[in-house]
């Protein structure tokens, strides 16, 4: 015997959900740290070569040299200078040269007398680059050594090898890390409270389980509003009958409580005409009939008899329909005309199609997505909060393989279901 899977709590999928994020975003932090920082060790190299070899070309003693144009005296008298610039600057090589690009002086004192390998400018001006020398690929700077008159009398080239750049970059990799480590620390650590959190309130509840709770409590409430605006209206309407018959207007009282039976009947002979006819559905349409018209809006019910079951269950057709006319409602109240008109009827493909119009401004393009975000409402919060409703409408429909549109001329919130039995893919 199989034991059943056991599927995870929203608690465990928020911590899940917020630790994977936190880990994504580490990760993203940490390569754009890395390429930063090499990014930053390149540009710190190009920098000191490119004023190393600047401050040595423009020495003193390095143009006198160069204008001597004794190779030999020039060697011995600039090696020990290079050198000492090599150990100064963090250098791998500073290599001094005739125009001709004959080395003057090299860290390797065989080299000294052969020709420079890298470019040497067309025209005297510095040059940066990355070449292949004797030392291996290296970031190098040659800048013209040029005399008083503005002759030039050499060049001087500055580098620092690819080995040592990776070397300062390995050197600077675990502050990195350590950001990185610290982030996703903070993030697990923010998961974990989140986590407690969506537990205090929702428990061990999988997800399913508790948008079938917030449908159930959103289906009581919306029933609960209709049944109480349908009572009011009734009591009022039964109080003023009562009054009139101890008038003697027996004829006044008997149109007021006519009128009662006959508004409810009609709607009642439209819900019941339907094969499949959902009793709750009945019961919301005739509650919000009255919640209309304490509202003052004019209320128009359409349920064409051969609609076919709907594969929701009553409180989640409660849930969807009710926050539905609420909104409508809501709006329609706002215009001068103030009207709502809900429609009921079967689909091309089989299906059910509700309509839910109003007289209402509509509702922007731009907000459009955003209206069925959990939390996102236009309208001020009251004690039951907003934001919920719609966003609810939106998963029961998908979860049941529908879909959810607004249309405008007039603004029409359009439900598809698919036939009972069946999910669109």
């Amino acid at each position: 015997m199989t034991r059943p899977r056991r599927t995870r709590s929203v608690a465990s999928r928020v911590f899940l959900v917020l630790l994977s994020a936190a880990f994504v975003i580490g990760v993203l932090v940490a390569g754009f740290l890395v390429v930063e920082t090499q990014r930053a060790v390149q540009a710190e190299a190009e920098r000191v070569t490119a004023v190393s070899a600047a401050t040595v070309a423009a020495s003193g003693d390095v143009v006198a040299a160069l204008r001597s144009r004794d190779r030999e005296a020039a060697s011995a008298a600039l090696e020990p200078y290079a050198l000492a610039v090599i150990n100064d600057a963090g250098l791998d090589f500073v290599t001094i040269m005739t125009p001709a690009g004959v080395r003057i002086t090299h860290p390797d004192p065989e080299q000294i007398g052969s020709r420079y390998l890298g470019t040497i400018p067309s025209r005297p001006a510095p040059f940066t680059e990355t070449f292949t020398g004797t030392l291996g690929p290296s970031v190098r700077t040659i800048v013209p050594v040029s005399a008083d008159d503005g002759a030039l009398v050499g060049w001087v080239s500055a580098g620092v090898t690819t080995e040592s750049i990776s070397e300062t970059l390995l050197r600077r990799l675990p502050l990195s890390l350590a950001i990185t480590a610290l982030l996703i620390g903070v993030g697990a650590l923010g998961a974990w409270f989140a986590r407690r959190v969506a537990r205090s309130i929702a428990g061990d509840l999988p997800p399913g389980t508790l948008r079938d709770a917030v449908s159930s409590y959103e289906s009581i409430r919306t029933l609960g509003e209709a049944l109480r605006a349908q009572t009011h209206e009734h009591g009022n309407r039964m109080h003023t009958a009562v009054a009139l018959l101890e008038l003697g207007r027996t004829k006044e009282a008997i149109d007021i409580l006519t009128e009662t039976s006959r508004e409810s009947q009609f709607l009642v002979d439209q819900v019941t005409a339907r094969r499949h006819g959902d009793p709750t559905v009945g019961a919301l349409l005739l509650g919000k009939a009255s919640q209309a018209k304490e509202k003052g809006v004019d209320w128009r019910v359409r349920i064409e008899p051969d609609t076919p079951r709907s594969q929701l269950a009553p409180v989640d057709s409660v849930s969807v329909l009710g926050n539905l006319i609420d909104n409508a409602m809501d709006a329609a109240a706002t215009a001068a005309e103030r009207w709502v008109e809900v429609v009921l009827r079967p689909s091309d493909a089989g299906g059910i199609l509700l309509e839910v119009a109003d007289s209402g401004p509509g509702v922007p393009m731009e907000l459009r997505t955003r209206i069925f975000e959990h939390g996102f409402s236009t309208k001020p919060a009251d004690a039951h909060g907003r934001g919920v409703g719609l966003a609810l409408v939106r998963s029961v429909v998908e979860e049941a393989g529908g879909t959810v549109e607004i249309l405008d001329s007039p603004t029409t919130f359009r439900v598809t279901l698919p036939p009972a039995g069946r999910r669109t893919s």
